[in-house]
C-alpha cells in the first residue's frame, strides 16, 4: 500500500469537497488459488486477498445526500438516501456503491449523507474482483461515519446482496468474503455452504504469487456459466436416486463418483467429476499448506487446471498457452487458470529466485503464440479490508 495513493485520494477529496476526509478505508482485490466453480455447488474455495485494492475517502454530511467521485473515471454521481435509489447508467461504477446503501437501509440501518472519493488499482475486467473490493470499502465507509456494528461475514453477505440484487450480477460469496476477511501471509479457506472459514498459512518468504492477465476478454462467460450450473443441478437430481439426502455436488465424494458416475450422461458426468474432484483438491490443499508442503500444493494447482480444461471445459487457448509456459519454467510450483474461465487470468506460485526469469519469459512466449501482450502482477497475500485513518 503506497502512501502516494492515500495522499492523492486525500488531496482529491479536499479539492472536490473543500475539506479533509474523516476516514480512509482500503479493501483488497483477490485471486483464487484453487477451488473454481465450486461456490455455487456449496463447495470449498481457497482465495487470497492481494495487494491491489480500492481506497475510499469519506466524510459525513448533515443531510441525506451521498456524493461520489471516482479518481479513475474522473466522474461524479449523487443520490439521496431518503428517495428511491436507482441505477446511474452514465456512471456504472457508482451502482456498486448505491447497492450497498440500498442493502444497509433495507437492514434497518439509519445512514447519514456522505461525501465520498474512490480510487482503485485492481485491474478492471481482469477477474481480480474490483467490484467486491468497491462494495466492501463502501460498506466500511458507511460504518466509519455511522458507527453501526456489523461482523465481517455479515458485511460480506451484504456486499454480495448489493451485487446480486441491485447491480444484477449473480456472483457467489467468495469475492466479498476474502476482500473483507483476508489476512497477510494467509489464504482463506471458505466453506460456501456454512460460511465457516479458516485462515491457512502461506510461506511468508521464498514464494511469490504471480497473476497473469491474458488480456483476452472473457467471452461466453454468462451463457456457459449458466449451462454449467444447470448441468451440475442435473447431476445432483440423477445422483439423488443412488445417494438420497444429497442437495449439492459438495455432498458427493470421489468414491461416490467412481461408483455412480456412469449413471450420468457423458457431459454431465464430466462436469460433476470436475466439481467433486476440485472440492477434494481444495481440502487436500489445506492439509498440504498446513504441513508446509508447497510442492504438493503446486501439483494440486496443476491438476486443477487440467480438470478445468478437460472436464469442465472452461479454459481457452490463451489460458492454456500461459499456463503451459509457466509449467515449463524452472522454479514454478504450480500454475492454473483462475476465475470463471474463457479468458481472464492465470495464477502461478513461483520461487523468489525464479520470478525475474518468469516475468521475462512467460509474457514473451505468450505474445509470440497468441499475438496478445499480457499483463503480469506479482502479488502478496495481504490483509482484508481495514480503516487506514
Amino acid at each position: 500500500m503506497s502512501n502516494d495513493r492515500v495522499n492523492s485520494v486525500r488531496e482529491k477529496f479536499i479539492e472536490v469537497y473543500g475539506a479533509a476526509p474523516k476516514s480512509i478505508i482500503r479493501a483488497a482485490g483477490r485471486v483464487n488459488l484453487i477451488g473454481e466453480h465450486t461456490d455455487y455447488n456449496d463447495g470449498f474455495v481457497l482465495p487470497i486477498a492481494i495487494d491491489r485494492d480500492v481506497l475510499v475517502a469519506v466524510s459525513p454530511r448533515n443531510d441525506s445526500v451521498v456524493n461520489l467521485y471516482s479518481l479513475n473515471f474522473e466522474g461524479k454521481s449523487s443520490f439521496a438516501l431518503d428517495a428511491d435509489i436507482v441505477h446511474d447508467n452514465d456512471n456504472k461504477w457508482s451502482n456498486y456503491m448505491r447497492g450497498v446503501a440500498v442493502m444497509l437501509q433495507a437492514k434497518g440501518i439509519t445512514l447519514t449523507g456522505a461525501d465520498i472519493a474512490v480510487e482503485g488499482n485492481v485491474p478492471l475486467g481482469s477477474g481480480l474482483s474490483s467490484s467486491a473490493a468497491l462494495e466492501v470499502a463502501t460498506a466500511m465507509a458507511f460504518q466509519a461515519i455511522n458507527g453501526f456494528e456489523m461482523s465481517g461475514p455479515d458485511m460480506a453477505l451484504l456486499a454480495q446482496a448489493a451485487e446480486n440484487k441491485f447491480v444484477g450480477v449473480n456472483c457467489g460469496i467468495m469475492d466479498q468474503f476474502i476482500s473483507r476477511l483476508g489476512a497477510k501471509d494467509h489464504a482463506l479457506f471458505i466453506d460456501c455452504r456454512s460460511l465457516d472459514y479458516e485462515l491457512v498459512p502461506l510461506p511468508s518468504s521464498g514464494v511469490k504469487v504471480i497473476v497473469g492477465n491474458t488480456m483476452k476478454k472473457r467471452g461466453l462467460v454468462d451463457s456457459e456459466y449458466n449451462a454449467r450450473r444447470s448441468q451440475c443441478e442435473e447431476a445432483v437430481e440423477v445422483l439423488k436416486n443412488y445417494l438420497p439426502g444429497i442437495t449439492a455436488l459438495r455432498d458427493v465424494t470421489p468414491a461416490d463418483m467412481a461408483k455412480y458416475g456412469d449413471k450420468l450422461s457423458p457431459i454431465v458426468g464430466n462436469r460433476a467429476e470436475f466439481v467433486v474432484s476440485e472440492d477434494d483438491r481444495v481440502l487436500r490443499s489445506v492439509v498440504a499448506l498446513k504441513a508446509g508442503d508447497i510442492e504438493l500444493f503446486g501439483q494440486l494447482m496443476n491438476e486443477s487446471h487440467e480438470a478445468a480444461r478437460d472436464l469442465y471445459e472452461i479454459s481457452c487457448d490463451e489460458l492454456n498457452v500461459m499456463v503451459e509456459s509457466a509449467w515449463a519454467m524452472p522454479g514454478v510450483y504450480g500454475s492454473r487458470m483462475t476465475g470463471a474461465g474463457f479468458g481472464g487470468c492465470t495464477v502461478s506460485l513461483v520461487k523468489d529466485e525464479a520470478v525475474e526469469s518468469f516475468l521475462e519469459r512467460v509474457p514473451k512466449e505468450y505474445e509470440a503464440k497468441t499475438g496478445i501482450k499480457p499483463a503480469m502482477y506479482v502479488c502478496a497475500p495481504e490483509d482484508g479490508a481495514k480503516i487506514l485513518e
